[in-house]
């Protein structure tokens, strides 16, 4: 199957209807005529194959890594869940650029509300840290957001909400101790990789 690129801009947010042996069910009345079976679709960032299309609902197959490296394993009916269809080539880049392949989850250590919204702490896996940086992208649940701090507390990362992105998805239904998908920046897990070949290493080099 073909996987789509998508922009961390969350089109809607999904409800639950079933969720038995891998296989995940998702009302989505608004987004789902525009649905294929064959095509893709990020549910909290995942990038999923819609296989099967009914009653205002897309299905789709989950396989048992995804369960274990995500937050869909622990989904229920009635759950809520971003979504967000694939970039289109006539579609500018709002966000940025979101491959639908989750690095790791984190949970929310410290959830602040403020003047303009909602400051949210998250606990930061060590082998995710060199590409998490401050004032750089992220994408959570596969909202794109922007690092607001890093290591404050040590160990932590940091972002800002602001209300229409509290009200738009399921951001505005963190606390502490919720667990959300993590994707890094590719371009920063791109330099990173750079940054650690040998000098002259690559095609041609002698």
């Amino acid at each position: 199957m073909k996987r789509g690129m998508f922009t961390g801009i969350v089109e809607a947010v999904g409800e639950v209807v079933k969720w038995r042996d891998g296989h995940l069910a998702v009302r989505a009345r608004d987004i789902v005529p525009s649905l294929a079976v064959g095509g893709s679709i990020a549910v909290n960032g995942v990038c999923l194959t819609v296989v099967e299309l009914e009653d205002g609902a897309f299905c789709a197959d989950v396989v048992p890594e995804t369960r274990r490296r995500t937050n869909l394993g622990k989904l229920t009916p009635g759950g809520r869940v971003n979504l967000e269809r694939p970039l289109r080539t006539d579609q500018g880049l709002d966000g940025h650029l979101v491959q639908g392949h989750v690095d790791g989850t984190a949970r929310v250590v410290r959830a602040a509300e403020v003047e303009m919204g909602r400051e949210l702490t998250f606990d930061l896996a060590p082998d995710l840290a060199p590409y998490v940086a401050e004032k750089g992208s992220i994408a959570l649940d596969g909202i794109s957001l922007t690092v607001s701090s890093v290591d404050d507390p040590p160990g932590s990362f940091g972002v800002a909400l602001i209300p229409h992105t509290l009200e738009r998805t399921i951001a505005g239904q963190y606390d502490p101790g919720t667990l959300v998908n993590v994707e890094v920046d590719v371009v920063a897990r791109y330099v990173a990789r750079l940054m650690s070949r040998p000098t002259g290493a690559g095609a041609g080099a002698r």
